[in-house]
């Protein structure tokens, strides 16, 4: 398999927005901030979603539908869901960097992705499964240590500038960026895994 093309800026984020969204929504995308209203949404929404979800290995693309559905209207800018690799001070962790064929990845409830997802609101990182996945006993060792020593313990819902993440050694390494049919599959399947852990 081939490198995936990796957007690493606005501007080739705008295109990979465009391919499932329209130009309009690259636009958009490229000039789009968050404001403190929506911190404060973003926060609550993901709190409560932590609270509710239940701990897997493979939950970071069915927590972070969930956590677009329920931000979408309440934020001044549309927050996309975007798969990719994320590397730790350029060692890629979670993903390898490979070309994947998205309608495979996103056919069904359950992704067969092999990387990670989160959110972007133009140049703003929202991560539901970062500490979860670090915190836990099957989170990759060199993502664990890197998130003790650069956050300590007990972080619950990452969020920061792009490039700020990348200043702290985490590299989110933007593949494609899903749409709303693959986004509504993926909620399907955030929805199952909720409802059978409240029994």
């Amino acid at each position: 398999m081939t490198k995936a093309p990796i957007a690493r800026d606005r501007a080739q984020m705008g295109k990979l927005v465009a391919q499932n969204h329209g130009w309009a929504a690259a636009k958009a995308f490229k000039s789009a901030t968050m404001t403190h209203d929506d911190g404060v949404a973003v926060s609550k929404a993901g709190l409560d979603l932590l609270r509710v979800f239940p701990a897997s290995p493979d939950e970071a693309p069915l927590m972070s539908a969930a956590l677009a559905v329920r931000l979408e209207g309440a934020l001044s800018a549309p927050a996309y869901v975007v798969a990719g690799t994320l590397a730790v001070e350029g060692t890629p962790v979670l993903g390898d960097r490979l070309a994947f064929d998205p309608e495979e990845a996103f056919a069904g409830e359950t992704p067969r992705f092999n990387g990670h997802v989160w959110l972007m609101v133009g140049d703003i990182i929202i991560d539901i499964a970062l500490f979860r996945l670090a915190y836990s006993a099957d989170g990759p060792a060199v993502l664990s240590r890197h998130v003790d020593l650069a956050f300590g313990p007990g972080k619950a819902l990452f969020v920061d500038l792009w490039k700020h993440a990348a200043r702290l050694g985490l590299n989110y390494e933007p593949h494609y960026v899903l749409s709303s049919d693959d986004v509504t599959r993926l909620m399907g399947g955030a929805f199952h895994a909720i409802k059978a852990a409240q029994g």
